[in-house]
């Protein structure tokens, strides 16, 4: 199971994934170039949920699919500080296939 941080820093946002840092997979789908951000609705957050479905499934193609709902539900609701796991991202996930 991975666990999933995202912190608020003096030096800025900081995201990670086991404890390293998560690639923006921007070279896949770019949709900031601002770097991740979250707490809101936008182009920022939607690359972090992007990063974080492909992280997770290992599919771009899923990442588009679920993208702008788990940006929207999930990321855009982020505190300063969060954590989650790979189990939240699948129970999030099921909650968004079962309401579409």
């Amino acid at each position: 199971m991975k666990i999933y941080t995202g912190d608020r820093t003096i030096d800025g946002v900081k995201v990670l994934v086991d404890g390293h840092p998560l690639p923006n997979c921007s070279e896949i789908q770019c949709f900031s170039t601002m770097g991740f951000e979250w707490g809101y609705e936008g182009a920022e957050p939607r690359q972090l949920a992007f990063a974080l479905l492909v992280d997770y499934s290992g599919s771009a193609e899923t990442a588009r699919q679920h993208c702008e709902p788990f940006m929207r539900i999930v990321v855009a609701n982020f505190d300063n500080e969060w954590a989650m796991t790979s189990l939240d991202i699948e129970d999030h996930l099921d909650a968004i296939n079962t309401s579409a």
